[in-house]
């Protein structure tokens, strides 16, 4: 008992201690390209509602500083209000690019990816960009993305992203766990050499590759959309590139319903995807994962050195990574934070229904998508 806490232990130091490094090594800028290098792109915006701060995020992405872009947004109902933003967007940037696809049909059981394969009509470019509604870009954002796209051995372009907590716990839980918790774990696996990832937030790939996977229709039933993105144009031998650039997301969870839903949305959607690694990855959770071992190992001094390292670790990661309107209040809340994650990761594995905004869907051992019907 003594020795099987005090790896716990040490595989939870470990681990918080390779986060820590990790979130400091960045991404190699990609060679720079001469003004006519920079292919003409379309941009994939699919939408649902007004989000929190939707304007600000979509007209990021309209005051982009690159020669020749479309934005293409999609909505599957006329009514939608997202629709008045794109209005007012096509208003404040009368010389832009913009269409909206408004198109009801259903093409698979993911909303999201149906409202792709009906913006695709509208769309005129051979480089193509998909990103999230909720995500804010700097002006040099598509120039970088484009960048690695140029080569023939890259399949897709992704990139990390960083929660920007609206007021209240609740969001800034949700920031936490994805600012020190997932993606500091793709750094780790990026560091380490895995590139199987890819995130919704961007995606730059170009018409030819999308076809040869079978085009959007190829994801139509798949939660994970993004990473199956990524893993189909890697089963043609083509790379993924993890770009330096580093976008913001907006969080806006406002009950502790709305944070446990959508987490477990996400954790379930990684063990769907990668059930092994998620098996193991509680380890990831080091500060009540270090003090669990700790505690087995009947508190001897090489566990708690751990979990004191540990602790050191996971304050530096916060540190590293923490948003310029971070306090030391949120030092308090990392214990909370990271034990509910831990509680988070082992209700993943009582059963496969997410919830994913209105709808329940039950997730397949492939990572599809199947609506659950209620009664």
């Amino acid at each position: 008992m003594i020795w099987g806490g005090s790896l716990l232990a040490a595989a939870a130091m470990s681990y918080t201690v390779a986060a820590a490094l990790a979130v400091r090594v960045r991404a190699r800028p990609a060679p720079c390209m001469l003004p006519d290098q920079r292919p003409a792109v379309t941009i994939l915006k699919p939408l649902c509602g007004a989000e929190h701060e939707l304007y600000e995020c979509l007209r990021s992405f309209c005051d982009q500083a690159y020669p020749s872009y479309q934005i293409v947004f999609g909505v599957s109902d006329g009514d939608d209000p997202a629709v008045d933003v794109v209005n007012r967007l096509r208003r404040e940037f009368p010389a832009a690019d913009l269409e909206i696809a408004i198109d009801r049909r259903q093409h698979g059981s993911s909303r999201k990816v149906s409202n792709l394969i009906n913006m695709m009509s509208l769309a005129r470019h051979d480089y193509l960009v998909i990103s999230d509604s909720d995500v804010r870009v700097m002006p040099d954002y598509l120039t970088k993305i484009v960048r690695p796209l140029l080569d023939s051995g890259v399949g897709i372009v992704t990139c990390p992203y960083q929660g920007n907590p609206r007021a209240g716990l609740w969001s800034l839980l949700g920031s936490l766990f994805i600012n020190e918790w997932f993606m500091p774990s793709v750094s780790v696996a990026a560091l380490c050499g895995s590139r199987s990832f890819a995130f919704g937030a961007t995606i730059g790939i170009r018409r030819s590759v999308l076809a040869g996977i079978g085009g959007f229709a190829s994801i139509a039933n798949q939660l994970a959309d993004d990473y199956r993105l990524g893993e189909l144009t890697r089963r043609l031998g083509l790379r993924t590139v993890l770009s330096e650039v580093v976008v913001e997301t907006c969080v806006d969870e406002r009950s502790f319903g709305d944070l446990v839903r959508h987490e477990l949305r996400w954790l379930r959607t990684i063990r769907a995807v990668r059930p092994f690694g998620y098996s193991l990855s509680f380890i990831t959770f080091g500060l009540p994962v270090a003090g669990f071992g700790s505690l087995l190992a009947a508190g001897t001094w090489p566990a708690a050195a751990f979990f004191g390292v540990t602790a050191l670790a996971r304050i530096v990661l916060h540190r590293t990574v923490r948003r310029p309107n971070s306090t030391v209040a949120h030092l308090f809340v990392l214990p909370l934070r990271d034990g509910l994650s831990l509680a988070l990761w082992a209700w993943g594995f009582v059963t496969r229904r997410v919830h994913w905004r209105e709808d329940r869907y039950q997730v397949t051992r492939d990572g599809s998508a199947q609506p659950v019907v209620r009664i």
